[in-house]
């Protein structure tokens, strides 16, 4: 029993000594387990340690790079700001010397300026003697040409005055003369310049127009038809369409005459449509008259529209579209007047475009500016005061209502527009073959022209030549010297711009002639 229960003890001392041991033994492996750990992290903070202490100190090595870089930098800077300070004063040394330079040359110019005045000072003194001298030598020899004279003071200033006025007037002359052919020259070149570039920009064609038409007949047969029994059917033709028939021995033809040129067509082509149909008597003739005209109003608000796009002007009143188709059939001198407008519009577009002035507005002042020949037919009146009446009426522009006035002499011009309109109208009228002129009408105007330069003193011939163009006046050379020539050439142009009627321009030239005669006995 005791060695049962010595076994036991000691069984249980065993166990408790083995346990005991693996107690140690676990404890030893837990300690061992936690010094490698703590020894492993020590490593881990060693190694992190050390690598933000390495880059700390890159951080350090770039940051004393940067410091170092900025450094130079600076020295650089401060190096390049000495090098110009030096360069500075280097330059204010050198402005500095300039500058006594110019100081001291001043100052030896002063000194010299003083010595000028000094002598201007004595020089000023000896001339107010010599005035003295002078004035008093004039009074004494005025006194004395008085006495000589027996002319008061005041009648002998009076009589110096007027010879010096005629003296002056002389050179004023002379001057005058001299400036005006300087301008009237540039003038005509600038002038001639524009004119010429306009007429070439537009060439146009010219036909004469005339009075009559001519009507072609199948056989003479037709004459006795259209003349009717007893003349019946030619007076009522006449009566109706208010122009003439001529039937004359002319083979094969009729003529018809009549002013007014839309009257004249329209006869035209109704004794055409008559012949053509070959009735012929009162009635159809009222028949054919009436369509004839409605196809005429057609025909001439066709003809103002195509004026109107030819020349690009828009926005005209359908009446006034109407008026200028009517100028298709109207003349002046020969000359179309529709055609003469839309050349003057088309001249006055190309002076004002040379001018830089409204191109378009020029344009629709030639355009318009005879629009009054389509009423002056039927209405009291001149043709620019009718023009300008019946623009007016239909709202145009004031300037182009004031071209149509005032495109001739006599009314106020409101501006450049209308003053290109007149010369453009001119060139149209004036240039070789555009109008024709009866002789008995050239003539009269020759004879005008040497009448007004006959009547001035001193004139001994007048001739005008170059047909119309130029008139030339032989002067007395005993009666006016060279000095008045220019002032008598200008009164007689003026005088032919206001009384003489005139395509174009007329020169004045003077020639003043001086003849010696002596006889040997």
């Amino acid at each position: 029993m005791l060695y049962y229960l010595l076994a036991a003890l000691g069984g249980v001392v065993v166990g408790a000594v083995a346990a005991s041991l693996v107690a140690v033994r676990r404890c030893v492996a837990h300690r061992e387990a936690a010094a490698k750990t703590l020894e492993d992290d020590r490593q881990t903070a060693l190694i992190g340690a050390r690598e933000a202490a390495q880059a700390e100190l890159e951080r350090d090595r770039l940051d004393l790079a940067e410091q170092r870089r900025e450094i130079e930098q600076l020295a650089a800077k401060t190096t390049r700001r000495q090098e110009r300070q030096a360069a500075q004063e280097e330059a204010l040394d050198a402005r500095d010397k300039v500058l006594e330079e110019k100081l001291a040359a001043c100052d030896r110019r002063e000194a010299k300026l003083l010595r000028r005045e000094e002598e201007l000072e004595i020089r000023s003194g000896e001339l107010e003697q010599r005035s003295q001298a002078v004035i008093d030598q004039e009074q004494g020899v005025a006194a004395r040409l008085a006495e000589i004279a027996g002319l008061s003071r005041d009648e002998a200033a009076t009589r110096l005055l007027q010879q010096l006025d005629a003296e002056m007037a002389i050179e004023q002359a002379e001057i005058i003369a001299k400036k005006t052919k300087e301008i009237e020259a540039r003038a005509k070149e600038v002038g001639c310049e524009i004119v010429g570039r306009a007429i070439q920009r537009y060439a146009a064609e010219h036909t004469a127009e005339t009075t009559t038409a001519v009507v072609k007949l199948g056989d003479d047969d037709m004459k006795g038809r259209i003349i009717g029994r007893e003349g019946r059917n030619i007076r009522a033709f006449e009566q109706a369409t208010g122009v003439d028939l001529i039937i004359d021995d002319t083979p094969n033809q009729i003529t018809v005459s009549c002013f007014d040129g839309i009257r004249r067509e329209i006869a035209r082509q109704t004794l055409v449509e008559l012949v053509a149909d070959g009735r012929i008597q009162p009635a159809r003739i009222e028949e054919a008259l009436q369509k004839v005209q409605q196809d005429m109003d057609r025909a001439v608000l066709k003809l103002g529209e195509d004026a109107a796009f030819e020349c690009d002007v828009s926005g005209l009143h359908p009446q006034l579209l109407r008026m200028l188709g009517k100028l298709h059939y109207r003349s002046s001198y020969g000359q179309n007047v529709l055609r003469h407008a839309i050349e003057v519009a088309h001249l006055a577009e190309a002076m004002a475009s040379e001018l830089g002035l409204d191109a378009k507005l020029a344009k629709r002042c030639g355009l318009l500016h005879d629009i009054g020949k389509a009423l002056d037919h039927e209405h009291e009146g001149s043709h620019p005061e009718l023009g300008a009446e019946a623009l007016r009426r239909y709202q145009e522009h004031r300037l182009v209502v004031n071209a149509a006035l005032a495109h001739h002499e006599g009314k106020e011009s409101l501006g450049i527009y209308t003053t290109l309109t007149a010369a453009a109208d001119a060139i149209s009228a004036a240039r070789p073959g555009a109008r024709r002129e009866n002789v008995e009408r050239y003539l009269k105007r020759l004879e005008q022209l040497e009448d007004i330069a006959l009547g001035y003193k001193g004139v001994m011939k007048a001739y005008a030549i170059q047909a119309g163009r130029e008139l030339r006046v032989f002067i007395n050379g005993n009666t006016l010297q060279d000095a008045a020539l220019p002032k008598v050439a200008r009164d007689i142009a003026k005088r032919i711009e206001t009384e003489v009627a005139y395509p174009g321009e007329v020169k004045v030239t003077l020639i003043r002639e001086t003849r010696s005669t002596a006889v040997a006995r």
